[in-house]
């Protein structure tokens, strides 16, 4: 027993007291001895009395204490081993010195389990031992624990989770998803509709879309004509994403009296967010998937991420010119009312770039507001250097351009901030100048993407355009006409529109021949557009280089790699990619090599079979669904290669598994 249970018969204080009691006796014998003797039978008594009850009192602690010793032992015994936790000692070559006999039972065979490798309860847990983890779950015989590691006693608990799990499984899957689903071209395609076909081809999409929604799953409601609206579970939605949502391409197979394939645009919201809140998200995304273009998902959550299926198809044309005039109008509105205007495009902006620029700029003019075009004298592509020479010539037109510093000097409470040829606030000429302005214009023909600029005044997106500066001319086409559009000014819108069509080879509806036709009538001259293309001999000889390293990937794909060391422009490397499209039997170019701000760039073009923007994406890039590219930063060209075969590869295989 214990010392501090081994108690003598008396406590510390007793004998206090008892000493004191018999000074006191001893002083009342001196006086009166037959008191004294009283008390001393009073006390012995006391004594005797107190004795008894110390030892007794003693005794049953001690026979209490015997028996929680007992009872203690015997509930170790049977928590140690009969208890559903199991309990393994290992050695240092982590072989089962000991186990409790409750993980008997998950052994293969009727022997014991003592003696044998950890790898017969999970082949992860050794090597998540090793990595110093204290927490791990394994599978066992369709069971899940909970392995906590004790490395220094080199021991395991193992706590069975798999109710749990299923339980947050079931309700990871069961949680509420929203779709709003809207046919992109529905209005486009039955405008010139009888009713009798119209209702044929409604009655054709709402079957599509109810033996879809029945076959798994989804509630499906018609909002309008145009307009669905789904709900279901993440089990649902995970079950269409392995299927890539393939109603996007039996909706597309509708073939309409026009032979016009109506598609539609998905936009999912899900998270573990309330209703109102998820419909938020499902009306975002197909804002988003409207904006790049529609014929695709997208899905977002609660945190912002964002996922993408289809856009296989180039947007359809709009038919009609209401969009752009309102836009113009309200553009025209916001300009009136700004104290000025500033124009910016992206960093080492491109032909379409700085003609959508000025094409801004005599809109700014026609309405008498003093507008300027930020452009960084230092950002200058050899793509570009011609024609800013030409405009260097025009003092006039000059003197709209100014540095990045001078712009910020500028701003005012009341100044329109416009952004062409992108809305990605990371491309953009100067981005501090998105966060001084309250009033912000974004004019832009990409497919749109996740990073916008926010809170943007007003935004004229097209994905269906040829170019910024197709989207520009026909808003300057509805301004007031006291302003006449100079030579040069048409002429850079023109070379805008030719560089993004390939000279109207791609992306080319027949709004790009309106808007040509007009430039062209303005005075554009095609004669000096050549000659801001041409091309210098050293530039042609280094793309036939790039052109001689190319190779085939999957019979169709031609993939070009520049050499380690040498750096190339992004005009260059889009020429190349340009010209390797032209190859038979080429469907989609890529083309890599070193920046000379020490990141990778690579170019992509496809001729439409191929989407190169999702592909560029999934790289932190984008673009067109036939003209994309992207930059990637702490990599090398070889790295950057492996990384996009292995995107082709993983894009190819979902395409054909649909």
């Amino acid at each position: 027993m214990p010392d501090y249970q081994k108690k003598l018969i008396f406590s510390s204080h007793l004998w206090v007291i008892y000493v004191l009691a018999v000074v006191l006796l001893a002083v009342v014998w001196y006086f009166q001895w037959q008191i004294g003797l009283i008390m001393t039978v009073l006390i012995v008594a006391s004594l005797y009395y107190t004795f008894f009850r110390e030892r007794k009192l003693l005794e049953e602690t001690e026979a209490y204490i015997s028996t929680i010793s007992h009872r203690i032992k015997k509930v170790g015994d049977e928590a140690l081993l009969e208890m559903p936790l199991g309990i393994i000692l290992y050695n240092e070559d982590y072989k089962i010195e000991w186990a409790n006999p409750y993980l008997s039972k998950f052994s293969d065979d009727d022997d014991s389990i003592v003696g044998k490798s950890l790898n017969i309860l999970s082949e992860m847990l050794i090597p998540m031992i090793k990595e110093n983890k204290n927490e791990i779950v394994i599978e066992v015989n369709t069971s899940k624990f909970l392995t906590i590691v004790k490395r220094e006693e080199r021991l395991l608990y193992l706590l069975d989770r798999s109710e749990q799990i299923e339980l947050e499984t079931l309700f990871h899957n069961q949680q509420t998803i929203l779709a709003i689903i809207f046919l992109d071209n529905y209005e486009e395609i039955t405008q010139n509709m009888d009713d009798t076909a119209k209702s044929q081809l409604n009655s054709q999409v709402t079957s599509v879309l109810n033996k879809w929604s029945n076959h798994y799953g989804l509630y499906l409601k018609r909002t309008s004509q145009e307009r669905f609206l789904a709900v279901g579970t993440k089990e649902i939605l995970s079950q269409l994403e392995n299927v890539r949502f393939d109603v996007l391409d039996d909706v597309r197979e509708l073939i309409t009296e026009q032979n016009n394939p109506i598609t539609l645009s998905i936009g999912v919201g899900l998270g573990d967010a309330s209703l109102p809140a998820l419909g938020e998200l499902a009306q975002s995304s197909l804002d988003l998937a409207l904006g790049r273009g529609g014929d695709q998902v997208v899905i977002k959550d609660d945190v912002g991420k964002v996922r993408f299926y289809g856009g296989k198809t180039n947007p359809m044309e709009k038919r009609t010119r209401v969009r752009a005039r309102v836009i113009s109008h309200a553009l025209q509105e916001l300009v009136k009312a700004s104290e000025n205007v500033i124009i910016m495009g992206h960093r080492s902006p491109d032909m379409d770039s700085v003609g959508a620029a000025i094409g801004v700029l005599n809109i700014a003019k026609s309405n008498n507001v003093d507008s300027y075009i930020v452009f960084d004298s230092n950002d200058v592509d050899i793509g570009v250097y011609r024609l800013i020479q030409a405009l260097r010539g025009d003092e006039e037109i000059w003197s709209h351009f100014i540095e990045p510093e001078e712009a910020e000097s500028l701003l005012t409470s009341r100044t329109l901030l416009v952004v062409v040829d992108t809305h990605k606030p990371s491309m953009v000429a100067d981005a501090s100048l998105l966060n001084q302005t309250e009033y912000k214009v974004v004019i832009d023909h990409h497919r749109r993407g996740e990073d916008f600029v926010d809170n943007p005044t007003l935004v004229y997106m097209e994905p269906y355009a040829s170019s910024t500066a197709e989207l520009v001319t026909e808003l300057l086409e509805y301004q007031p006409n006291h302003k006449k559009l100079k030579m040069l000014e048409a002429t850079a819108l023109l070379a805008g529109i030719i560089v993004d069509t390939k000279s109207f080879t791609l992306r080319t509806g027949s709004r790009t021949f309106d808007a040509a036709s007009y430039l062209r009538a303005k005075g554009a001259d095609t004669v000096l557009v050549q000659q801001f293309l041409k091309v210098d001999l050293d530039i042609y000889v280094k793309r036939s280089k790039l052109i001689e390293h190319a190779e085939i990937y999957r019979n169709t794909i031609a993939i070009a790699k520049a050499d380690h060391g040498v750096a190339y422009g992004p005009v260059l490397l889009a020429q190349t990619a340009d010209t390797l499209l032209t190859l038979t039997g080429i469907t989609a170019s890529f083309v890599i090599s070193e920046r000379d701000d020490g990141k990778i760039g690579i170019s992509a073009r496809s001729l439409g079979d191929v989407n190169v923007q999702v592909i560029m994406e999934k790289m932190n890039g984008g673009g067109h669904l036939t003209n994309a590219a992207t930059q990637i930063e702490d990599t090398t060209i070889d790295d950057a290669e492996a990384l996009l075969k292995d995107i082709l590869h993983e894009y190819f295989e979902g395409r054909e598994s649909e």
